[in-house]
């Protein structure tokens, strides 16, 4: 008899005591595992011993703040992360988006848009069945893209992506050659429309880039179709 699945484990990590104990409650009550922490430094105790299937992380904290404590931590972990911000300018959101964060959701917020966002970053962490087809690699240069497995590797080493550049490779890799908008790889990675959700594209298109380009200022595998949006141009 196989043991029931284990339902996903969440870590917030927020430095006020009544926000931590409410999420905390709501997680468990939606059917989550939740552990908290009070700062960076607690959650980078825990995280030593136990692995996450989310984080949700607040910016403003005492200490290192959120954007540098995911920075440091995007080196070691690829769990995906929702950040926590009572800043309303879209360059503080964009900066915890360049230090690894999978979206972010601005303080005050109503729960069920927090389940909603962590259900949609928990659908693209999980990688989607594809339909029954002998495997296909995608060559860009020294890096192979094995649509099947989502994983890219460059010699034979596997190379460390985010889930949100994961869910990009497949959205490029269903079409190869073909331009994909702004609009539409925005709405595939779950965010809704708007300049912001758009820009957000954009700096993980950049991130990607510095992954797969020898030149990501000159990019040959990612290119930008002007009017158009992105296009991945396999080998």
């Amino acid at each position: 008899m196989e043991a029931p699945e284990q339902p996903p484990h969440i870590l917030v990590v927020d430095d006020d005591q009544r926000i931590r104990d409410l999420l905390k409650r709501f997680l468990m009550r939606n059917g989550y595992l939740v552990t908290s922490a009070r700062d960076a430094a607690h959650a980078e105790r825990i995280l030593v011993n136990l692995a996450f299937d989310l984080l949700v992380v607040d910016v403003m904290m005492p200490g290192e703040d959120g954007v540098s404590f995911l920075r440091r931590m995007r080196e070691n972990i690829d769990a995906p992360v929702l950040m926590l911000t009572a800043r309303a300018e879209t360059s503080d959101r964009i900066d915890g988006l360049e230090a690894g964060a999978d979206d972010y959701l601005a303080k005050p917020f109503e729960p069920r848009e927090l389940l909603l966002r962590i259900a949609a970053i928990l659908r693209r962490a999980v990688p989607q069945p594809e339909a029954e087809a002998p495997p296909r690699i995608l060559a860009l240069g020294p890096f192979r893209y094995d649509i099947v497995r989502g994983e890219l590797t460059c010699e034979d080493q596997l190379v460390r992506l985010t889930t949100t550049e994961q869910a990009l490779m497949r959205v490029f890799a269903r079409q190869p050659n073909e331009a994909i908008t702004r609009a539409r790889l925005a709405a595939e990675l779950g965010g809704q429309n708007g300049e912001v959700q758009e820009r957000a594209v954009d700096v993980q298109i950049t991130r990607l880039r510095r992954k797969i380009e020898s030149d990501p200022k000159a990019p040959r595998y990612l290119q930008t179709v002007r009017g158009a949006g992105y296009m991945l141009t396999p080998d």
